[in-house]
């Protein structure tokens, strides 16, 4: 290898709970540099879900996230003249921005008031191995198992 590899960036932990995970995904829920608000929705979804499971707010989330993150994904590649959905593993880091990124869309895509309870009935959900963001991993698994023939041609 000639060229160095960048270190990637490492977020510093939430100050409440003392985790990078959360506080990555706070900077996901950000809109306009309101981190603040960000952090209190996130917050509040914790406090949501410990009501609602009687369980720790933090482990449904880490739960849901593990639940959510993809192994393997379909990438396209030309090879004379035909595109082909090559499936590949998922780097750890991008696997954990793909569920973080499923798991906000499809909450706000919920029916309900807040956004912390659209995150929180998320959160349960994927916690639960169900929802919209586990189905979108599921879908994406399947279209890897299919485009399996093609796995010889990653490089």
């Amino acid at each position: 290898m000639r060229k160095k590899t960048s270190s990637g960036r490492h977020n510093t932990p939430d100050p409440k709970y003392g985790d990078p995970l959360v506080s990555e995904f706070i900077n996901c829920v950000m809109k306009g540099g309101g981190k603040h608000r960000a952090r209190r929705i996130l917050y509040d979804a914790f406090s949501i879900i410990e009501e609602r499971t009687k369980g720790d707010g933090l482990e449904v989330f880490k739960k849901a996230m593990s639940n959510a993150r993809p192994v393997l994904e379909v990438k396209a590649r030309r090879v004379g003249g035909a595109t082909y959905q090559v499936p590949t593993e998922v780097r750890h880091d991008r696997s954990v921005a793909l569920a973080i990124r499923w798991l906000i869309n499809y909450a706000s895509e919920r029916k309900d008031r807040s956004f912390s309870q659209k995150l929180a009935a998320e959160f349960i959900a994927a916690s639960n191995g169900e929802g919209n963001a586990i189905k979108k991993k599921d879908d994406t698994h399947k279209m890897a198992e299919a485009n399996k023939a093609f796995a010889h041609f990653r490089w």
